[in-house]
């Protein structure tokens, strides 16, 4: 088997042109007459116009050669000394500079000719000159197999020709043809930006002083997936970016369903507190509808995607699109589907299309590249206007804008982009919020237009991830059941000293809000659940932690039990006023089912991860031990993927 020195040496050989005694004689001739006539010259001295970096060169090229101990490093060395010398060469002149992918060759075989300069002192200078010959060819797609192409590729890599002209004389004679190609763009990495939505943890209530808590419903999953990112690259998340009734929301759970007139029912359960014996946890699950999928209407979807610079990442663009292609596969004939992009300035790359026609819509995802700034703006204005000219009458429109938040042109404010959703949200056209990377991430800009939009947040960092939100659960995020879904909960001060909300610190609402029907809330998807948990302490219990006031007024005595009342109100979709649904929560308490064991066991889990100081000494051991008993069935694998990585956060607390 030849090895690499001898075929370079076979190379060498059949390129180069046999002797020709005729042209010999005449160029030592030449040669010898030049030598003569300038012995006379009486100018200055001639400088040194050797550059350094050509000094420098050649003094690396010598240890590279002396430094080869067998014959392929030789030969590797030898060529990628031969690419960097044919760079340098080009850039002091001795080659005329060419567009990449131009070969300058010269004809060894044609005749040379002589050319006659005057010079300043009367003399003259012949020069014997080979014609040259240009070859335009396409740029060489080559991939190393050996250590000589291997030599080649890693001076492309460190090489980069030059693009300007240079003016000096220059005589050339190559032997060998070569094309060095363009050096690829390369992508700076971004700044660490991220901004999360969040606000202090809810604080532990006096009942005789506060007895009313009101918040939204929320269906967002975005920080659970934001946690685990975190946490599979090795660090904790940052704190603000925490939203313990996400975590808690992310998972799906079988609470009781439906069985009246309302779209979803709410199931109260009272059980014991893990991390302390003295209070009691108030466990609200809600179950919404699952309607039947041949029972739902025509679907409108408008993909508002970000095509901007910050969208190069893998993590972003890349998985954007592999994401669609899952969703796309859960559409019906009679569903439509247009693409609008921002990047700089907005435009429509797909008009509405029938999603039975896969393949256009495919091509337009394909052609898809990241650039420019992000004037979300524009790309929302777009996207509104093609949503509104697809909707007609008894079909379901929504935009999924799918972007990682970061927005920099026009309308960046999240109050000012919460406003103009809040305009757009009457028409009918929801607005859901996919985030992709991290790096920038702009998570209140999604927020503020997800919760005005009446659409869900979810955050995309694994295909698995994009399967969960587009395939498993895309019903319940593109059909909602019901809209502006508000909680109140009136806890009785004859039987509960104090209590605190976990979680949904971004979606409290005040205590007039609730009867309000113009004031918006979240939205609940078919067959989407939602859960809230509060911590209670009765009255007489050692773990109460507020003092009695010397001069609070007497409670008013009842003859109830009742620990509180819950109120829900929402509205049907399209509808301008709420029902009202009530319900009151009784002192049973039960052992826990695995759903709300399991619930519990995530509250307890984001409040380490936030650091509250409700905990005692309960810890991610326990956490961990209480998630295990209480996986249940686990059909996608979510809670055992839960355990790995609190056992993770575990391990990066220590």
């Amino acid at each position: 088997m030849t090895d690499e020195l001898d075929r370079l040496q076979d190379v060498l050989k059949a390129e180069t042109p046999k002797p020709d005694a005729t042209r010999k004689a005449e160029n030592l001739r030449l040669a010898a007459d030049n030598f003569d006539r300038l012995q006379g010259s009486t100018g200055d001295m001639r400088p040194n116009d050797r550059p350094a970096t050509v000094s420098r060169l050649w003094n690396g090229v010598g240890r590279m050669i002396n430094g080869a101990k067998t014959k392929g490093g030789l030969a590797a060395t030898t060529a990628l000394a031969a690419v960097a010398m044919v760079w340098v060469a080009q850039d002091q002149g001795m080659l005329s500079p060419k567009l990449p992918g131009t070969v300058v060759q010269t004809d060894a075989t044609a005749p040379a000719k002589t050319t006659t300069e005057s010079r300043a002192d009367g003399s003259q200078s012949t020069d014997l000159v080979r014609e040259e010959s240009v070859i335009v060819a396409e740029p060489m797609m080559m991939e190393p197999a050996t250590e000589i192409e291997e030599s080649f590729s890693m001076a492309d890599q460190a090489v980069s020709g030059p693009t300007g002209a240079n003016n000096a004389p220059s005589i050339v004679a190559r032997d060998r043809a070569m094309i060095l190609p363009a050096p690829e763009p390369r992508t700076m990495p971004e700044s660490d930006t991220e901004a999360f939505a969040n606000a202090e943890q809810n604080p532990l209530k006096v009942t005789a002083e506060d007895p009313v808590a009101t918040f939204s419903a929320d269906v967002d999953t975005a920080s659970w997936s934001i946690v685990r990112s975190s946490l599979m690259r090795g660090t904790l998340p940052p704190p603000d970016a925490i939203r313990v009734e996400e975590m808690i929301n992310y998972f799906p759970y079988s609470y009781p369903a439906p069985d009246g007139t309302h779209p979803f029912q709410p199931t109260v359960t009272v059980t014991g507190t893990p991390w302390n014996e003295g209070t009691n946890l108030v466990h609200i699950g809600v179950q919404g509808e699952l309607p039947a999928v041949a029972e739902r209407p025509p679907l409108n979807l408008v993909f508002l995607i970000d095509t901007s610079g910050s969208m190069q990442d893998p993590t972003k663009l890349p998985l954007l699109k592999q994401s669609f292609r899952l969703m796309l596969s859960e559409l019906r004939p009679e569903d439509a589907v247009s693409i609008v992009t921002y990047a700089g300035s907005a435009g429509q790359v797909l008009e509405p299309t029938p999603a039975s026609e896969r393949a256009t819509i495919l091509a337009a995802l394909d052609r898809l590249e990241a650039g420019g700034s992000t004037a979300g703006q524009a790309g929302l204005q777009q996207a509104y206007a093609t949503a509104e000219a697809m909707t007609e009458e008894g079909e379901v429109t929504r935009v999924i804008l799918a972007t990682d938040g970061d927005f920099n042109v026009g309308l960046s404010d999240p109050e000012a982009l919460k406003d103009f959703i809040a305009d757009k949200r009457d028409s009918g056209t929801y607005l859901s919020v996919l985030g992709f990377g991290r790096g920038n991430l702009d998570d209140a800009t999604m927020q503020a237009l997800a919760q005005n939009g009446n659409g869900q947040a979810a955050y995309i960092d694994t295909l698995s991830e994009a399967r969960k939100v587009l395939v498993d659960q895309l019903t319940g995020a593109l059909f909602p059941i019901a809209n502006d879904v508000k909680l109140q909960v009136e806890f009785n001060p004859a039987t509960v000293a104090e209590y605190r909300l976990i979680g949904y610190e971004t979606r409290a609402l005040a205590r007039e809000d609730f009867n309000n029907d113009r004031v918006d809330a979240g939205d609940i998807g078919a067959g989407h659940t939602v859960t809230a948990i509060f911590e209670v302490t009765p009255v007489g219990s050692p773990a109460i932690l507020s003092d009695p006031l010397r001069y609070q007024t007497a409670l008013q005595t009842t003859d109830s039990d009742e620990l509180g009342f819950l109120k829900l109100r929402y509205k049907a979709p399209g509808a301008s006023e709420s029902t009202l649904i009530e319900t009151p929560i009784v002192p049973a308490t039960v052992t826990p089912d695995t759903d709300v064991a399991f619930s519990t066991a995530i509250a307890g889990f984001g409040q380490l991860l936030r650091g509250s100081d409700f905990l005692g000494d309960w810890t991610y051991a326990d956490a961990i031990a209480l998630a295990n008993s209480a996986r249940g069935e686990d059909a996608f694998g979510y809670r055992a993927e839960a355990v790995t990585l609190m056992r993770l956060a575990e391990t990066l607390s220590q």
